[in-house]
This record gives structure tokens, sequence and C-alpha cells, in this order.
């Protein structure tokens, strides 16, 4: 059964079965209901101007046969079938006693047992899609609701099914309509699956949002945040009451426009950039399949916890979720299951405007399970089975696509982009109400819903406890492993760990800091457990392989050197995943420096959400050479020190680099980025670790009482510029202090004292040398102060010749001495 557009050059197709049918409630009983096509409606003149809803007339569907070759998916329900499923719930709800108030429950896994569909209709239409190709018809998994299992143990169904589901809804309803903004249109939709997850699948406990071994839930789609809070308050944690819910959006409240891990315990990662968030699922699920490989033994599955992600058509959208899903393919992440809210609706309106893809096969190709569950709105049972497929594919990660109607429930939006990014309105909400018939004020939730959802709090209690009973006992039979593992767990680094890093002396052959980089990782890595990373398809330039491990892979995963491809973007919010995951991990990932373009949307979000990824990146600076002008970064340094918390370091030399590190691996709560050398630097004489976590030091001074003629402050590269030029100004009798500024941020967090100490207010002739923009120099070279840098592109030469061209100079520091 098919419908042409006449609208279109192409053929569209309502795929078989439920997926052009909804349910109605009529006597009790669900009627089928056959809906006519999008493009039918619209010749027919059936939709109303302003957003109205499609007109629809309910049938009985008709029973024909599916088009040559093409799978029949879902049997077309009819009167005696549907009337059929409900006796069945009514008996199935019958011969299960409900669960009291506050009873305990079993601290194991669920499992599966039989149920039946129920749902409440919607008079809007599930809209009509675009049809696969036959060949994807023939690979991609579509879940039948006659062959459906649930999940055993308490799981709602029938009335309070519905209930539950229909209280997501209204609480996300209500706190956007109080609010007059946000997003509806998501937690409408996706309310199902977020309460099978929420409330039959995931193992959590409430009252300890960061308990290790719970399931981690990302909301990659963050503009649907009400769906997640909603998710949060009825499942009992702390952080999500009543009056959050009624706060949402607003000044200081735990319920900010899109999820924020610092904000709201529950959370696991800040997301509201598409696809930020699926890229961070893939991160946590990198974490929890490297911990288990490497800590889990025949008779202890110590680690054992998935990742779940809802993302939506914006996600999908964007490069970096298809940079991070490919990697997840290739390794095989097995416990990564991602939810594709198929509504085909974005800000624009249809997506049939700029997104035409079959994303199913796009996700085989790259190695990938898929799932089809056709009916997203109230088909349960098929969610259920979706999942329990997920979980038995055991060496991929997968995709289940489950198609919804945005804003379901709502007479004149639903399926429409009016409902995706603002309130309802009052008449709209009223409307909704009696549509889903929802009788409750705002922000209700009912008792049996409520008495429901409260088994969580001792159920996951249960769960925490039989966890630390085990660990107790693999601690007993594997110490050390243990003692390991506790520390990535609980962020407590062995006991001098800094006193790892290498030292080095004026006397120590000059390098790289590149170079110098790699010896402090390798370094490092014997001494953090946690430490694990990689470059963007340039270990071998960024010097960031870890020389005693192997690479982590599919079949590898306890190795610690992780290989990301060329896809920077995706590596970044991979890391910050990895980075959340637990305390004691310290990701790190490398590319050049100029390369940060492609990935500074996620380290942003690293900073805002407090995730202490190590970014290195070399070739920093005009000093790389010939590879000329899109290679050399200029405004870098200073948009990063522009960004809030977010540490921005250029070492100069061996001690600088190795304090750089000491500084990265102790702010867990802040990501560091380290500005290292393509080319050779001496080891400078009063460069130090400690001096570094300053930010800004003298490392030379030949002045007496705080009062020298000159202070030159350089970073990196161009400190020993400086520091040549101050030798030769002292050997013209100027008192001269030469000062590293390693980082601005640390410098401006230290005390007035120590501050008026290095840079005191009475010397106003100041230096700055710097191989990058000259901007924000002023904030420490003062008004009279002169700065010397390039505020133009670099070019393609070699490194001392542009140097030399671009007046970053021993000779240009002397001649602006002179000038004062």
């Amino acid at each position: 059964m098919s419908v042409r557009s006449t609208s279109r050059k192409y053929e569209r197709q309502v795929p078989w079965g439920l997926r052009g049918i909804a349910g109605v409630r009529s006597g009790g009983a669900r009627v089928a209901m056959e809906l006519t096509s999008r493009a039918q409606r619209k010749s027919g003149g059936a939709r109303a101007s302003s957003g109205q809803a499609w007109s629809t007339r309910p049938r009985l569907a008709i029973s024909a046969s599916p088009p040559p070759g093409r799978r029949t998916h879902t049997a077309p329900i009819t009167d005696t079938m549907a009337a059929h499923s409900v006796a069945a719930a009514h008996a199935t709800i019958a011969a299960r006693a409900a669960p009291s108030a506050g009873a305990s429950a079993p601290a194991e896994r669920l499992g599966f047992r039989l149920s039946s569909l129920a749902g409440r209709g919607l008079r809007s239409p599930l809209p009509a899609r675009r049809a696969p190709s036959a060949a994807a018809s023939r690979r991609q998994r579509v879940v039948r609701a006659a062959a459906v299992e649930t999940l055993e143990g308490k799981a709602a169904t029938g009335e309070l099914l519905e209930k539950s589901v229909n209280t997501i809804r209204f609480l996300a309803i209500d706190a956007v309509e109080k609010a007059n903004s946000g997003h509806p249109g998501l937690p409408m939709g996706c309310a199902p699956m977020g309460h099978i997850l929420y409330d039959e699948v995931m193992r959590y406990n409430p009252k300890n949002p960061y308990w290790f071994n719970r399931d981690r839930f990302v909301l990659s789609a963050g503009h649907g945040c009400m769906l997640q809070y909603a998710l949060l308050h009825l499942a009992g944690y702390d952080s999500v009451k009543e009056e959050d819910l009624k706060q949402f959006r607003q000044w200081g409240s735990k319920t900010p426009g899109h999820p924020e891990n610092f904000e709201t315990p529950g959370v696991e990662v800040t997301t509201g950039p598409l696809g930020q968030g699926m890229a961070n699922a893939v991160g946590l699920a990198l974490a929890e399949k490297h911990l288990a490989a490497r800590f889990n033994k025949p008779d202890s599955e110590i680690v054992d916890h998935y990742t779940y992600v809802i993302l939506g058509d914006g996600c999908q959208m964007e490069g970096i979720a298809n940079e991070a899903c490919s990697l997840a393919g290739h390794w095989g992440l097995g416990k990564l299951i991602a939810f594709y809210d198929d509504n085909h609706i974005s800000i624009d309106g249809d997506t049939e405007i700029a997104f035409t893809e079959d994303v199913s096969t796009r996700f085989e190709a790259l190695g990938w399970h898929t799932i089809w569950v056709k009916n997203g709105n109230n088909g349960y049972d098929d969610i259920r089975a979706a999942i329990k497929e997920a979980k038995a594919v055991t060496d991929k990660p997968t995709l289940i696509k489950v198609t919804t109607t945005i804003g379901f429930g709502s007479p004149n939006k639903a399926n429409s982009y009016s409902v995706h990014g603002s309130a309802l309105g009052a008449k709209e909400v009223e409307a909704t109400r009696q549509n889903l018939g929802w009788p409750y004020e705002p922000f209700f939730v009912p008792e049996d819903v409520k008495s429901h959802w409260s088994r969580h709090t001792p159920e996951g209690a249960a769960l925490e406890a039989d966890w630390n009973a085990k660990f107790a006992e693999y601690e007993k039979k594997y110490a050390d492993d243990a003692a390991t593992l506790k520390s990535i767990i609980t962020g407590e680094f062995p006991t001098g760990w800094a006193d790892a890093l290498p030292k080095y002396t004026p006397e120590s052959p000059g390098d790289a800091t590149r170079n110098l980089s790699q010896q402090c990782l390798n370094a490092l890595a014997n001494v953090v457990p946690g430490l694990i990373g990689g470059s963007a398809d340039l270990a071998s330039s960024n010097m960031t392989l870890l020389k005693m491990f192997g690479d982590f892979q599919k079949d590898t995963a306890e190795e610690r050197n992780v290989r990301f491809g060329v896809r920077e973007h995706g590596m970044g919010a991979i890391c910050n995943g990895i980075a959340l995951h637990s305390p004691g991990f310290v990701p790190y990932c490398a590319t050049f420096f100029v390369f940060t373009d492609y990935m500074r949307g996620a380290m942003r979000i690293s900073a805002l959400s407090e995730a202490g990824v190590i970014y290195v990146m070399t070739h920093d600076s005009i000093g790389l050479g010939e590879d000329g002008p899109t290679h050399q970064p200029i405004e870098h340094l200073v948009s990063f020190r522009a960004m809030p918390n977010i540490l921005m370091l250029r070492p100069a030399d061996g001690n600088e680099t190795a304090g750089a590190y000491k500084v990265a691996v102790l702010n867990r709560k802040r990501p560091s980025i380290l500005a290292l050398s393509r080319q050779k630097l001496p080891h400078l004489p009063g460069t130090s670790i400690e001096g570094v976590g300053k930010g800004g030091y003298t490392i030379s001074d030949n002045s007496t009482g705080n009062k020298p003629d000159l202070i030159v402050l350089g970073t990196g590269s161009e400190l020993e510029i400086a520091e040549k030029a101050a030798d030769e100004l002292r050997k013209e009798g100027k008192t001269v202090r030469v000062i590293s500024f390693v980082s601005w941020e640390l410098f401006d967090e230290q005390s007035d004292e120590y501050k008026e100490s290095v840079l005191p207010a009475a010397v106003t002739a100041r230096i700055s040398i710097e191989a990058g923009s000259t901007l924000g120099w002023q904030k420490y070279i003062g008004t009279q102060g002169k700065a010397i840098g390039i505020d133009k592109f670099g070019a393609s030469a070699p490194a001392g010749t542009i140097y030399k061209e671009y007046g970053i100079t021993v000779e240009s520091v002397i001649a602006a001495a002179k000038s004062f």
C-alpha cells in the first residue's frame, strides 16, 4: 500500500503496517484508523491555515497485500484485534499485583516477560515517511508487535503505563508553559521511550547519582531537556523536585534550558549544541569498555553498565555525530544503545527540505546494528523488544530508529515545527489535556504514578549495595587491580605521582616541546592509571604515543592509545565523555594547534561542563615553517584565553612542559591546552615546574628593590628571544626582568601581592613578545607598553626566515626597549 505525492518529483511511500495508523478510543476499545497521506491532505485542503491539525477520518484499517518484495513489518490492526488487545491487557493487569508504595525490589537487572500493547490515541497522525530502499528494507531489523516481550519486574502496564507516560508529557508541557520558553515537542514525542528506559531498563540509584556502575543516559537533543528533568523527578532524584520543575529556565534553578551536568546531579554530560551529546555518549561507552576489558575477571564482572542516548534529526545532520558514530562502530561498543527520535521535524519545518538520506543504511555502513520501531507514540512492546534485541548484540553498538510524532497529543500543533521550540499556549495546553484525557492541574503527579515510581529509591540503593559487596570480594582477590580501579573511580591519584615528571637542566639537550611532551606523557602513564588518549591521525607528529601500551581497539580495549583518525571534533567530544565518566580518567587528545578550529565546539563544552581534558596542541606558531599560513596559528592563543574555565599554557622548555602537565592533571574540573613547538628549543636557566603553577614568574632579573628599568614578558619559543635580548640590554647597563608568562589564567588567579612582586605597577616600561596575535597583551604591559607579535596571517618559508621577516627577533625587543 503506497501513496504517491503529486507535489514531489519522487515517490513517497507510507510504510506498510502500523506506520500510517494511529489509535483512538472508541467505547473503551482501540479502533484502528487509517490515515491518508500528507500530500492527499494538502491537495484536499483539509489543513486549516496557521498550523491547524490535519483533518482525519477514522475507519477500520483495510487488510491488503503488501507491495511486491516489501516485507510486512507489522500486521494491520482490525477492530477485532484491537478489542482483543485491550482484553489481553486487562487480563494481564488483573493477573499481576501492583507493587505497594516504597516496596523493595531485588537488586538485579530486569528481564523479560509477556505483556500487551496499550496506548492512548492522538488526533494528529503519524507523519508519512520516506520509504527505505528495497535493499535497506531487507537489511533493517523491524520489531514485530506480535512477538513482543516486556521487561520483568514491576513494569507499568495498561492504564497505569499510559498515565505514567502522560505524566512525563504534561510535566514538560506545564514547565515550558510556565516559563513561556522551551521545547515541549520532543518530550511529548519521546515520553514512551524515556519512560521505558528510566522505569524498566536502566540501573541507577537516585539517591546517589554518582554510583560508579550505574547506566548512563545522554539526551543529545538537549533542547528537549524537560524530558530528562521529568524522568529524574519521577525517579526520585533530589536534584529535581517539583519546585525545580516550576523554576525551569529561571535564574539559579536546577533545571536550566539545556542539560548541564554541573548544575543537575543525574545529568551525565552537558548537551545543547546538537551532536555533541552523541559523541559524549561514545566517550562514556568507550570508558566502560576500556575498564571492563582492563579489570573484569572470569569470576567477577565488576564493570558492567550501558550507555543510552536519545538523539534527533538535528544531531544526525551534524558532522560530529557521524565522526563519533564511525568510531563507535569501528570500536564495537556493544553497550552503546542510541535511540534516534525519527520525527522528521526541525526548526525550519519538515526535514525533507534538507535531510533525505537513509539514516539506518548509513549506520549499518558505520558498523552499527539497526532496528526500526515504527510506532514510537504508543508501541511500548516494540520499544521493549528493540531494547532486548539491542542488548543481545554485544559486538557492535545499536541504533534504534523510533518513529515518533513531535508534540504527540497536541491537536493543532503535533507534527509541526511550531511545537518544537515554543510553549503550546494556554488554549492548546487545554486542548491537549482534553485530547489525552488529562484532568489534572499543572505539575500534578497522580498518586498511583508516584507510588509506582517510588520503588526506584529502594531498588537503586539495593543495586549499589550489591555492587559494593561485589567490589569488596573483588578487592580481596585482586587487591592491586582494585586499588587501580578505585583510583579511577574516585580521582585520588597515587601519592607522589608528580615526582615522576622529568626534570631538565640548561645542559640537557634542547628539543621541541612536542617531544618533551611525549616524555611527560610516558612518565605519567606509569603513575596516573586513568591517563588515556591519542591523536587525530598525527600521533607520530604530535608525539602522543604511550610506548608501553598498545592501541585501544575492538578486541584490545584494555590498551590506552586511542586512534581517533582525522576526526578532530568527534575526538574532543569523545574525550569529554571519557572525562565525565569517572573523576580519575585523564583523557588527552592531540592535533596541530591550528586545527582546534575543527574542534572548538567540543573544547568549549569541555570548559563549560568542567571536563578536565588535556588538549595537546603541537605546531603552535609560525615556527612550524614551510607548511604556511593554512597551518600556522595566529589568533588561536588569544581566542582560548578569552574562553572561560580553560587553561591556555604555552611552555618554553622541558621544565615548563612538565609543569604544564602537572597543572593539567591537577585540574580535573577545567580543561587545559598545551601549545607546543615543532622546532627545537633550549632549556632555559630559571624555568621551573613550580613556576608554571603561578602562570607568570620571573626567570631572570638583575634589578634590586623590585624596580627594574624594563620588564620583558615572553611565552613558549619566544621566551628564549626575550632572554637573549635582556642579556644584550644588561650589557648596556640596563636592569631587566624577564618573565615567563606561560598561562594568563593562572597568573590572574594569584594574589595581588604576588602579581605586584612580578609586575610592579611603578614599572611601565614593559614589552611582550609572542608569535601570535598581540590582542590582549595590553592588560599586562599597560598603555605605555610595546607588544611584539603577529596580527596578520603567516607565510610559507623556513621558520627562521618568517621570524626575521615578521620582526619576532632579539633586535625588535632591543629596539622597543630603547624607544621608552
